[in-house]
């Protein structure tokens, strides 16, 4: 089972909301997925459930919904200000309300996560679904021959496997719906190859000299960052765009 940041998926239901590819029921179901209490702060003294917020949203004129996997240096998908990027990148996620001016970030603890609005702008700029989709295509075919050279095989064969079942379906651990066909294959690919990349990270394969493990940190870096890039595409998308 595939997973995906719950950002990501709070954005793609919200935008499959927007677009018309899911009924709100639906997406009321989608935000709370697998958790046992999910609510949205900030919106007003009270917090939010998940059967209220939609109807502010709409009253707020939200347009869009765009998540940010902000890591290190990387932030993608931010456009401030400072504030909002620091509780992003410390959180390592983020929703965007296009329209709204404003800005979600989780924090969960066990099975609850609050959700807290906070003052952002949205980005002027995100990633489309084609190009996000052929860069990491690209990104996929070059990590994929550096890890080959490093017999991959040899150290990680749960790597190996995976990257030979690239083609084989594949379903999210929690139920989502993306705003097009193509926003849904691209999410897919790019929940694969994050955990390609966190199982290379999680396994050293055994003794390993310093000089090639980080020839395999740098045979992952292109691919970690094509595959967060085509995340955010995919469950930014409103359209299939």
């Amino acid at each position: 089972m595939l997973e995906l940041p719950d950002s990501a998926r709070v954005a793609a239901w919200l935008n499959a909301w927007l677009g018309g590819a899911a009924s709100p029921d639906d997406v009321i179901s989608g935000l709370l997925a697998h958790q046992a209490h999910v609510v949205f702060r900030g919106f007003g003294d009270q917090p939010l459930p998940p059967a209220l917020l939609l109807g502010r949203l709409r009253a707020d004129g939200v347009t869009r919904a765009s998540v940010a996997l902000p890591v290190s240096a990387e932030g993608v998908g931010l456009a401030g200000p400072p504030a909002f990027n620091l509780e992003a990148h410390e959180a390592g996620q983020a929703v965007l309300l296009h329209g709204t001016g404003t800005g979600l970030v989780p924090r969960t603890v066990g099975g609850s996560t609050s959700w807290h609005a906070l003052p952002a702008s949205a980005p002027s700029y995100l990633p489309d679904v084609a190009s996000a989709d052929r860069d990491l295509r690209e990104a996929l075919r070059v990590s994929a021959d550096a890890l080959a050279d490093l017999d991959v095989a040899a150290w990680s064969p749960d790597v190996a496997d995976a990257l030979l079942n690239l083609r084989r379906p594949a379903e999210f651990d929690a139920p989502v719906t993306f705003a097009s066909p193509e926003a849904t294959r691209c999410a897919v690919q790019g929940a694969r190859c994050l955990a390609i990349v966190t199982m290379s990270e999680a396994n050293d394969g055994g003794a390993v000299s310093a000089t090639q493990a980080s020839a395999r940190r740098e045979a992952l870096v292109p691919l970690a960052r094509a595959a967060r890039t085509a995340v955010v595409a995919a469950c930014s998308s409103l359209d299939g765009r």
